[in-house]
Protein backbone atom coordinates (compact mmCIF):
# COMPACT_ATOMS: atom_id res chain seq x y z
CA UNK A 1 0.00 0.00 0.00
CA UNK A 2 1.28 3.48 -0.81
CA UNK A 3 0.33 5.49 2.45
CA UNK A 4 1.70 8.66 1.24
CA UNK A 5 -0.94 8.23 -1.38
CA UNK A 6 -3.82 6.99 0.60
CA UNK A 7 -2.58 10.22 2.93
CA UNK A 8 -2.82 12.57 0.48
CA UNK A 9 -6.37 11.30 -0.09
CA UNK A 10 -7.31 12.23 3.41
CA UNK A 11 -6.47 16.37 2.30
CA UNK A 12 -8.50 16.40 -0.25
CA UNK A 13 -10.92 20.03 -0.78
CA UNK A 14 -14.43 17.70 -0.21
CA UNK A 15 -17.14 19.98 -1.23
CA UNK A 16 -18.46 20.29 2.35
CA UNK A 17 -15.06 21.67 3.30
CA UNK A 18 -15.32 23.82 0.25
CA UNK A 19 -18.77 25.51 1.45
CA UNK A 20 -17.50 25.55 5.22
CA UNK A 21 -14.29 27.39 4.32
CA UNK A 22 -16.71 29.86 1.89
CA UNK A 23 -18.98 29.82 5.07
CA UNK A 24 -16.09 31.07 7.47
CA UNK A 25 -15.90 34.53 5.53
CA UNK A 26 -19.26 35.25 6.24
CA UNK A 27 -19.14 35.71 10.61
CA UNK A 28 -22.77 36.15 11.13
CA UNK A 29 -23.54 32.98 9.00
CA UNK A 30 -25.75 30.55 11.01
CA UNK A 31 -24.85 27.75 8.53
CA UNK A 32 -28.46 27.28 7.07
CA UNK A 33 -26.94 27.31 3.51
CA UNK A 34 -24.54 24.85 4.27
CA UNK A 35 -27.32 22.29 5.51
CA UNK A 36 -29.36 23.09 2.81
CA UNK A 37 -26.49 22.46 -0.23
CA UNK A 38 -25.43 19.03 1.90
CA UNK A 39 -29.06 18.20 1.23
CA UNK A 40 -28.82 18.86 -2.21
CA UNK A 41 -25.53 17.52 -2.34
CA UNK A 42 -27.21 14.19 -0.55
CA UNK A 43 -29.99 14.05 -3.23
CA UNK A 44 -27.79 14.06 -6.19
CA UNK A 45 -25.26 11.42 -5.01
CA UNK A 46 -28.89 9.47 -4.51
CA UNK A 47 -29.73 10.05 -8.26
CA UNK A 48 -26.18 9.24 -9.48
CA UNK A 49 -26.71 6.21 -7.81
CA UNK A 50 -29.86 5.37 -9.17
CA UNK A 51 -29.11 6.32 -12.47
CA UNK A 52 -26.14 4.39 -12.83
CA UNK A 53 -28.50 1.22 -11.72
CA UNK A 54 -31.40 1.89 -14.31
CA UNK A 55 -31.03 -0.46 -16.28
CA UNK A 56 -30.62 -3.35 -14.24
CA UNK A 57 -33.64 -1.79 -11.80
CA UNK A 58 -35.81 -1.70 -14.53
CA UNK A 59 -35.99 1.65 -13.33
CA UNK A 60 -36.33 2.79 -17.39
CA UNK A 61 -39.67 2.74 -19.22
CA UNK A 62 -42.33 5.04 -18.89
CA UNK A 63 -44.13 5.35 -15.71
CA UNK A 64 -47.64 5.67 -17.17
CA UNK A 65 -47.84 9.05 -15.99
CA UNK A 66 -47.75 12.50 -17.88
CA UNK A 67 -46.28 15.51 -16.23
CA UNK A 68 -47.29 19.43 -16.44
CA UNK A 69 -44.61 19.68 -19.70
CA UNK A 70 -47.17 16.93 -21.22
CA UNK A 71 -43.92 14.49 -21.45
CA UNK A 72 -44.59 11.21 -20.17
CA UNK A 73 -42.49 10.67 -17.37
CA UNK A 74 -39.58 8.13 -16.69
CA UNK A 75 -40.02 5.92 -13.52
CA UNK A 76 -36.52 7.55 -13.06
CA UNK A 77 -38.39 11.40 -12.96
CA UNK A 78 -40.44 10.28 -10.76
CA UNK A 79 -37.91 8.83 -8.20
CA UNK A 80 -35.84 11.83 -8.79
CA UNK A 81 -38.50 14.36 -7.90
CA UNK A 82 -39.26 12.23 -4.30
CA UNK A 83 -35.59 12.33 -3.86
CA UNK A 84 -35.29 15.83 -3.97
CA UNK A 85 -38.25 17.26 -2.77
CA UNK A 86 -38.08 14.68 0.60
CA UNK A 87 -34.41 16.24 0.82
CA UNK A 88 -35.16 19.58 0.92
CA UNK A 89 -38.12 19.70 3.12
CA UNK A 90 -36.03 17.60 5.66
CA UNK A 91 -33.28 19.72 5.67
CA UNK A 92 -35.89 22.09 7.43
CA UNK A 93 -34.60 25.12 5.30
CA UNK A 94 -36.59 25.76 2.50
CA UNK A 95 -40.39 27.26 2.37
CA UNK A 96 -40.78 26.86 -1.19
CA UNK A 97 -39.75 24.03 -3.63
CA UNK A 98 -40.64 24.58 -7.57
CA UNK A 99 -39.74 21.43 -9.30
CA UNK A 100 -40.39 20.12 -12.85
CA UNK A 101 -42.50 17.36 -12.45
CA UNK A 102 -45.00 18.81 -10.49
CA UNK A 103 -47.79 21.32 -11.59
CA UNK A 104 -47.55 23.33 -8.91
CA UNK A 105 -44.94 24.73 -5.90
CA UNK A 106 -44.88 23.27 -2.73
CA UNK A 107 -44.95 24.36 0.02
CA UNK A 108 -43.40 23.22 3.01
CA UNK A 109 -45.21 22.86 6.21
CA UNK A 110 -44.66 25.49 8.83
CA UNK A 111 -42.44 23.17 11.13
CA UNK A 112 -39.65 22.41 8.90
CA UNK A 113 -39.58 26.23 7.14
CA UNK A 114 -36.71 27.96 6.72
CA UNK A 115 -35.38 30.71 4.66
CA UNK A 116 -34.30 29.61 1.20
CA UNK A 117 -36.89 29.04 -2.05
CA UNK A 118 -35.15 25.64 -4.43
CA UNK A 119 -36.18 26.05 -7.95
CA UNK A 120 -34.84 22.73 -9.46
CA UNK A 121 -35.57 20.18 -12.67
CA UNK A 122 -34.58 16.56 -10.97
CA UNK A 123 -33.76 14.76 -14.34
CA UNK A 124 -32.90 16.53 -17.00
CA UNK A 125 -32.67 15.00 -20.14
CA UNK A 126 -34.26 11.88 -19.03
CA UNK A 127 -35.82 10.91 -23.19
CA UNK A 128 -31.77 10.19 -23.08
CA UNK A 129 -31.79 7.38 -20.16
CA UNK A 130 -32.52 4.75 -22.31
CA UNK A 131 -29.08 5.07 -24.23
CA UNK A 132 -27.07 5.90 -21.55
CA UNK A 133 -26.72 9.55 -22.83
CA UNK A 134 -25.47 12.32 -19.76
CA UNK A 135 -28.45 13.56 -17.95
CA UNK A 136 -28.01 15.63 -15.02
CA UNK A 137 -30.32 18.14 -12.34
CA UNK A 138 -30.46 21.53 -11.89
CA UNK A 139 -30.99 24.08 -8.90
CA UNK A 140 -31.40 27.51 -8.44
CA UNK A 141 -31.58 28.74 -4.76
CA UNK A 142 -33.30 32.17 -3.90
CA UNK A 143 -33.65 33.61 -0.07
CA UNK A 144 -37.19 34.44 1.58
CA UNK A 145 -37.13 37.99 2.44
CA UNK A 146 -40.05 38.16 4.78
CA UNK A 147 -41.14 36.20 7.43
CA UNK A 148 -45.03 35.44 6.06
CA UNK A 149 -46.77 32.78 5.00
CA UNK A 150 -44.62 32.13 1.77
CA UNK A 151 -46.59 32.34 -1.65
CA UNK A 152 -45.79 31.70 -5.13
CA UNK A 153 -44.68 35.26 -5.90
CA UNK A 154 -41.78 34.57 -3.61
CA UNK A 155 -39.95 32.47 -6.92
CA UNK A 156 -41.19 34.54 -9.30
CA UNK A 157 -38.10 36.18 -9.20
CA UNK A 158 -35.68 37.90 -11.78
CA UNK A 159 -32.75 35.11 -12.28
CA UNK A 160 -30.00 37.93 -10.65
CA UNK A 161 -31.73 37.90 -6.81
CA UNK A 162 -30.85 33.96 -6.94
CA UNK A 163 -28.15 33.53 -4.37
CA UNK A 164 -26.87 30.19 -5.56
CA UNK A 165 -26.85 27.98 -8.88
CA UNK A 166 -25.75 24.68 -10.15
CA UNK A 167 -26.61 21.40 -11.42
CA UNK A 168 -25.14 17.84 -11.34
CA UNK A 169 -24.39 15.92 -14.36
CA UNK A 170 -25.03 11.79 -14.23
CA UNK A 171 -22.13 10.93 -17.10
CA UNK A 172 -19.20 9.39 -17.38
CA UNK A 173 -18.36 10.81 -14.47
CA UNK A 174 -20.42 12.29 -11.83
CA UNK A 175 -20.04 15.93 -11.34
CA UNK A 176 -21.74 18.84 -9.61
CA UNK A 177 -21.10 22.29 -10.87
CA UNK A 178 -21.82 25.08 -8.12
CA UNK A 179 -21.59 28.70 -7.58
CA UNK A 180 -22.60 31.13 -4.57
CA UNK A 181 -21.92 34.39 -6.62
CA UNK A 182 -18.58 34.16 -6.37
CA UNK A 183 -17.16 31.76 -9.54
CA UNK A 184 -17.53 28.82 -10.53
CA UNK A 185 -16.72 25.14 -9.19
CA UNK A 186 -16.68 22.06 -10.06
CA UNK A 187 -16.56 18.65 -8.09
CA UNK A 188 -15.96 15.43 -9.00
CA UNK A 189 -18.12 12.10 -7.12
CA UNK A 190 -15.08 9.77 -5.82
CA UNK A 191 -16.94 6.59 -5.57
CA UNK A 192 -14.29 4.83 -3.62
CA UNK A 193 -14.83 7.52 -0.89
CA UNK A 194 -18.82 8.93 -1.76
CA UNK A 195 -17.64 12.11 -1.87
CA UNK A 196 -17.25 15.44 -4.08
CA UNK A 197 -13.60 16.11 -4.50
CA UNK A 198 -13.01 19.85 -6.08
CA UNK A 199 -11.41 19.12 -9.58
CA UNK A 200 -12.07 22.31 -11.06
CA UNK A 201 -11.39 25.23 -9.13
CA UNK A 202 -12.57 28.60 -10.37
CA UNK A 203 -14.40 27.39 -14.32
CA UNK A 204 -13.54 30.06 -16.56
CA UNK A 205 -15.32 29.80 -19.94
CA UNK A 206 -12.95 30.88 -23.08
CA UNK A 207 -13.97 34.21 -24.48
CA UNK A 208 -14.35 32.61 -27.52
CA UNK A 209 -15.17 29.51 -28.48
CA UNK A 210 -15.07 27.07 -31.86
CA UNK A 211 -18.23 24.81 -30.89
CA UNK A 212 -21.82 25.70 -31.65
CA UNK A 213 -24.62 23.40 -30.33
CA UNK A 214 -28.53 24.31 -31.43
CA UNK A 215 -31.08 21.64 -32.29
CA UNK A 216 -30.69 21.77 -36.48
CA UNK A 217 -34.14 20.11 -36.88
CA UNK A 218 -35.60 22.87 -36.15
CA UNK A 219 -33.94 25.19 -39.00
CA UNK A 220 -36.98 25.37 -40.91
CA UNK A 221 -38.91 27.18 -38.09
CA UNK A 222 -36.04 29.53 -37.21
CA UNK A 223 -36.11 33.78 -37.24
CA UNK A 224 -33.99 35.46 -39.11
CA UNK A 225 -30.85 36.40 -36.95
CA UNK A 226 -30.51 32.73 -35.72
CA UNK A 227 -31.00 31.25 -39.13
CA UNK A 228 -28.11 34.14 -40.31
CA UNK A 229 -25.93 32.92 -36.99
CA UNK A 230 -25.91 29.49 -37.75
CA UNK A 231 -25.25 30.65 -41.54
CA UNK A 232 -22.07 32.03 -40.15
CA UNK A 233 -21.02 29.54 -37.50
CA UNK A 234 -21.14 27.04 -40.86
CA UNK A 235 -19.66 29.58 -43.78
CA UNK A 236 -17.75 32.50 -42.21
CA UNK A 237 -16.98 35.25 -44.47
CA UNK A 238 -14.28 36.41 -42.73
CA UNK A 239 -11.93 33.90 -43.41
CA UNK A 240 -12.19 31.96 -40.00
CA UNK A 241 -12.54 28.44 -40.03
CA UNK A 242 -16.41 26.71 -39.36
CA UNK A 243 -17.43 26.17 -35.82
CA UNK A 244 -17.91 22.67 -35.12
CA UNK A 245 -21.17 21.43 -34.17
CA UNK A 246 -22.02 19.37 -31.14
CA UNK A 247 -25.54 18.73 -29.48
CA UNK A 248 -26.13 16.14 -27.58
CA UNK A 249 -29.79 17.58 -26.44
CA UNK A 250 -29.58 17.32 -23.08
CA UNK A 251 -29.49 20.62 -21.73
CA UNK A 252 -26.78 20.00 -18.88
CA UNK A 253 -24.23 17.84 -20.88
CA UNK A 254 -23.98 20.61 -23.76
CA UNK A 255 -23.70 23.34 -21.18
CA UNK A 256 -21.19 21.38 -19.45
CA UNK A 257 -18.94 21.33 -22.55
CA UNK A 258 -19.89 24.97 -23.42
CA UNK A 259 -18.47 25.93 -19.80
CA UNK A 260 -15.03 24.22 -20.29
CA UNK A 261 -14.13 24.23 -24.17
CA UNK A 262 -16.20 27.15 -24.83
CA UNK A 263 -18.43 28.07 -27.85
CA UNK A 264 -22.41 28.83 -28.12
CA UNK A 265 -25.39 26.91 -26.31
CA UNK A 266 -28.60 28.29 -28.04
CA UNK A 267 -32.00 27.13 -27.82
CA UNK A 268 -34.04 30.04 -29.52
CA UNK A 269 -37.71 30.49 -30.30
CA UNK A 270 -39.25 29.13 -33.45
CA UNK A 271 -42.37 28.90 -34.85
CA UNK A 272 -43.88 25.87 -33.50
CA UNK A 273 -42.65 27.11 -29.68
CA UNK A 274 -42.96 31.08 -30.41
CA UNK A 275 -41.74 31.38 -26.69
CA UNK A 276 -38.44 28.49 -26.74
CA UNK A 277 -38.47 25.41 -25.31
CA UNK A 278 -36.60 25.76 -22.16
CA UNK A 279 -37.80 26.84 -18.60
CA UNK A 280 -36.99 30.04 -17.07
CA UNK A 281 -37.04 29.16 -13.86
CA UNK A 282 -34.83 25.82 -13.24
CA UNK A 283 -33.25 25.45 -16.78
CA UNK A 284 -32.37 29.16 -18.17
CA UNK A 285 -31.81 31.13 -14.99
CA UNK A 286 -29.37 28.66 -13.15
CA UNK A 287 -27.67 28.15 -16.81
CA UNK A 288 -27.46 32.06 -16.82
CA UNK A 289 -25.86 32.78 -13.52
CA UNK A 290 -23.37 29.85 -13.92
CA UNK A 291 -22.37 31.50 -17.98
CA UNK A 292 -22.37 34.80 -15.55
CA UNK A 293 -20.35 33.89 -13.45
CA UNK A 294 -17.68 31.82 -15.28
CA UNK A 295 -17.06 35.01 -17.41
CA UNK A 296 -19.67 34.06 -20.71
CA UNK A 297 -23.03 35.80 -21.28
CA UNK A 298 -26.82 34.75 -21.51
CA UNK A 299 -29.14 36.14 -23.84
CA UNK A 300 -32.98 35.37 -24.82
CA UNK A 301 -32.77 37.51 -28.10
CA UNK A 302 -34.59 40.47 -26.07
CA UNK A 303 -32.68 41.29 -22.95
CA UNK A 304 -29.90 39.71 -20.95
CA UNK A 305 -31.24 36.52 -19.62
CA UNK A 306 -31.05 37.36 -15.47
CA UNK A 307 -33.07 39.94 -16.34
CA UNK A 308 -36.39 38.13 -17.24
CA UNK A 309 -39.28 38.55 -14.16
CA UNK A 310 -41.22 35.32 -15.35
CA UNK A 311 -45.00 35.48 -14.04
CA UNK A 312 -45.99 31.83 -14.15
CA UNK A 313 -43.69 29.06 -12.46
CA UNK A 314 -42.97 26.91 -15.80
CA UNK A 315 -42.81 29.87 -17.98
CA UNK A 316 -40.47 29.49 -21.02
CA UNK A 317 -38.37 31.56 -22.87
CA UNK A 318 -35.31 30.98 -25.52
CA UNK A 319 -31.66 31.09 -24.54
CA UNK A 320 -28.37 31.60 -25.90
CA UNK A 321 -25.88 31.68 -23.83
CA UNK A 322 -22.33 30.38 -23.67
CA UNK A 323 -18.39 32.88 -24.68
CA UNK A 324 -18.35 36.01 -24.02
CA UNK A 325 -17.65 36.88 -28.07
CA UNK A 326 -20.01 34.63 -29.39
CA UNK A 327 -22.89 35.52 -27.71
CA UNK A 328 -22.12 39.25 -28.68
CA UNK A 329 -22.32 38.46 -32.47
CA UNK A 330 -25.70 36.98 -31.38
CA UNK A 331 -26.47 40.24 -29.65
CA UNK A 332 -25.75 42.19 -33.02
CA UNK A 333 -27.82 40.08 -35.12
CA UNK A 334 -30.52 40.67 -33.37
CA UNK A 335 -29.83 44.29 -32.90
CA UNK A 336 -30.35 44.78 -36.56
CA UNK A 337 -33.26 42.94 -36.95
Amino acid sequence: MDHAADAHRTDLMTITRFVLNEQSKYPESRGDFTILLSHIVLGCKFVCSAVNKAGLAKLIGLAGETNIQGEEQKKLDVLSNDVFVKALVSSGRTSVLVSEEDEEATFVEPSKRGKYCVVFDPLDGSSNIDCGVSIGTIFGIYTLDHTNEPTTEDVLKPGNEMVAAGYCMYGSSCMLVLSTGTGVHGFTLDPSLGEFILTHPDIKIPKKGNIYSVNEGNAQNWDGPTTKYVEKCKFPKDGSPAKSLRYVGSMVADVHRTLLYGGIFLYPADKKSPNGKLRVLYEVFPMSFLMEQAGGQAFTGQKRALDLVPEKIHERSPIFLGSYDDVEEIKALYAEA
